[in-house]
């Protein structure tokens, strides 16, 4: 595990980190151990927020598990992780990375961008940060760095969307389990679809499977019938309760599972097959039981198996990279100024206040010594060297070159600004 980072710094109470896991080094099964429920996303703000992390999001996706946050030590967040996970410290250093202030917030650029995503260009990644940003902010853990970065976010994905081809076609898991049914599955709109788990996944697999295999044979299961039942009724399909699921698998050529469940919920108990079945697990943790392969007649593919569909579409997105890139770079940009320009803008207001302190006074005393004084004149000039000279200073605490925290403090102490709070 390495410490990757620079010199922003978001706060006088820490720096910001981005930690977690994903596709890249951590397979599914240790990214199941890492999955955050609701329940466990609320216990970790609440936590952060009775420990003093004054800002924290977190994110939980089949691809990845992140928290974003300032804290004085890296350890502070895999901890509050660790904590609410099955997962351990041990286990996350084999497989985790730390992002340190800039690098931490470029991450976070490419993250909600879908540029890191295990499907190039994937979307539904923007509002499930968002949906993390809004949860963090309602509970009182986001500090103006973490809600300015945010919305800067945001911004980027959505100019991406609009000014770029990434996001043409359908970029998503959803999409790339369609993708791999037709390739692998001939005759596919002849077939039985059976579609376990209505979640957002399960809704947008079922729109895709609608709108790519001209399939009318396709059958909904959710353990909460009526979310089945509002989502067939806008596409026309069949909902089955579920304790006949086990008679519907039998009766089925494909089984998508995209319950978001916590432990499997298919297994080779519920299998009682006399023809193929390819089973497509979209889940994390898995919700499928590697126990069902015992069955001969059954295909099991989990979702990482699905980053290697390709298409021209594909190819496509990958050729808007650089423009993607150009856009997140101006905002990235923007952004780090206004967080540079943060860290001492206090001292330079107060140092602004001091001279002009400083420039009434002496305006005062050569009023009363010199006939005729010029006051407009005077005061023209003095406010254009107060300008100069605090440029200068900003300037200064702008240079990488410098400590920063310790020419603010000799500011303060040359010019007795006692109230300049950094």
């Amino acid at each position: 595990m390495k410490l990757n980072g620079n010199t922003l710094s978001s706060s006088s109470e820490g720096n910001f980190y981005a930690i977690g896991l994903n596709y890249k080094k951590a397979d599914a099964e240790i990214r199941g151990h890492f999955s955050i429920s609701e329940e466990a996303k609320q216990a970790i703000l609440l936590q952060a927020k009775e420990e003093g992390i004054a800002s924290l999001s977190v994110i939980s996706t089949c691809n990845r598990t992140e928290l974003y946050g300032i804290s004085q030590h890296p350890f502070q967040l895999i901890k509050l992780l660790c904590a609410h996970t099955n997962g351990t410290v041990e286990e996350f250093e084999k497989v985790a990375y730390i992002y340190k202030n800039k690098l931490a917030v470029s991450h976070l650029f490419k993250v909600g961008t879908g540029l890191d995503s295990q499907i190039l260009g994937d979307f539904e990644i923007i509002s499930q940060l968002r949906n993390g940003f809004r949860q963090s902010k309602k509970l009182g853990v986001m500090d103006p760095f973490l809600e300015r970065l945010a919305n800067a976010v945001i911004q980027a994905s959505k100019r991406i969307k609009n000014e770029t081809e990434i996001s043409s076609g359908a970029t998503s898991v959803s999409f790339a389990a369609v993708q791999y049914i037709l390739n692998h599955v001939p005759t596919i709109s002849e077939k039985n679809i059976l579609l376990f788990g209505t979640g957002k996944i399960g809704r947008n697999t079922c729109e895709n499977l609608i709108k790519h295999t001209k399939n009318e044979h396709i059958t909904l299961i959710n353990r909460t019938k009526i979310k089945a039942e509002k989502i067939a009724g806008k596409f026309n399909l069949v909902v089955r309760d579920y304790a006949d699921i086990q008679s519907e698998i039998a009766k089925s050529d494909v089984l998508i599972v995209a319950t978001g469940a916590q432990n499997p919920t298919i297994s080779k108990e519920l299998l009682f097959l006399k023809k193929p079945l390819l089973i497509l697990d979209l889940s994390i943790p898995k919700n499928v039981s590697d126990s069902v392969t015992e069955n001969e007649f059954v295909t099991l593919v989990h979702l990482d198996n699905l980053s290697t569909v390709t298409d021209k579409t594909m190819e496509r997105r990958a050729s808007q990279i650089p423009l993607a890139e150009g856009i997140i770079e101006e905002i990235e940009t923007e952004f780090n100024t206004w967080a540079e320009n943060r860290k001492f803008a206090p001292t330079i207001k107060a140092l602004k206040l001091k001279l002009a302190e400083i420039k009434a006074g002496e305006i005062d005393f050569q009023r009363k010594k010199i006939p005729h004084f010029n006051e407009a004149q005077a005061e023209l000039i003095s406010n254009r060297l107060i300008q100069k000279i605090t440029t200068h200073f900003a300037n200064h605490l702008k240079d990488d070159t410098v400590s920063t925290p310790e020419s603010i403090e000799l500011i303060k102490k040359v010019f007795q600004l006692q109230n300049a709070e950094v």
